[in-house]
């Protein structure tokens, strides 16, 4: 796998455009449980990346299809930090991750992290859990113009 991308909002113009461009990768796969059940979301997301082959799955049938693809240059979308890690609890070979956006949640205990990601406790130690498997390193990018962030400085900054 080539680039995974945590994003809540999923396929849109940024991640259409100009990280498909960058990243190079010749298809892109949504990965959440709930996103793959429903069938308007399933029409919808690959309507946003015309060009693009566009898979929306649940975890496992990522990791099943990446396991069976392990050549092909995929960029993996997670709605959730919880989604990412368990792709990388599976084993799974990542290049890069990089986490993009994540609006707050009515009814939540969440902390403005950067000017797009909010977080909850739980969503620290997730993002933490991760950080872990990748030798301590997560980094976010809203855009690849843009600087990379070192993401478990910011949470921590932000008393999550």
């Amino acid at each position: 796998m080539k680039h995974l991308r945590i994003d809540n909002r999923l396929i849109h113009g940024q991640v259409a455009v100009t990280w498909m461009n960058h990243i190079g990768a010749n298809a892109i796969i949504v990965c959440n449980d709930k996103v793959a059940l429903d069938p308007i979301q399933k029409l919808a997301l690959p309507l946003a990346a015309r060009g693009s082959k566009v898979l929306v799955y649940s975890i496992e049938d990522t990791i099943r299809y990446t396991k069976e693809h392990p050549s092909e240059s995929l960029f993996v979308i997670c709605k959730h930090p919880s989604d990412a890690l368990a792709l990388l609890e599976a084993g799974l070979e990542i290049m890069h991750i990089n986490v993009g956006n994540a609006a707050p949640v009515a009814g939540t205990q969440y902390k403005m992290v950067t000017k797009s990601i909010a977080a909850t406790k739980e969503d620290g130690e997730v993002y933490r859990k991760i950080a872990t498997l990748r030798n301590g390193v997560l980094r976010s990018r809203m855009v690849p113009t843009s600087d990379e962030v070192d993401f478990i400085r910011v949470l921590s900054e932000a008393g999550v």
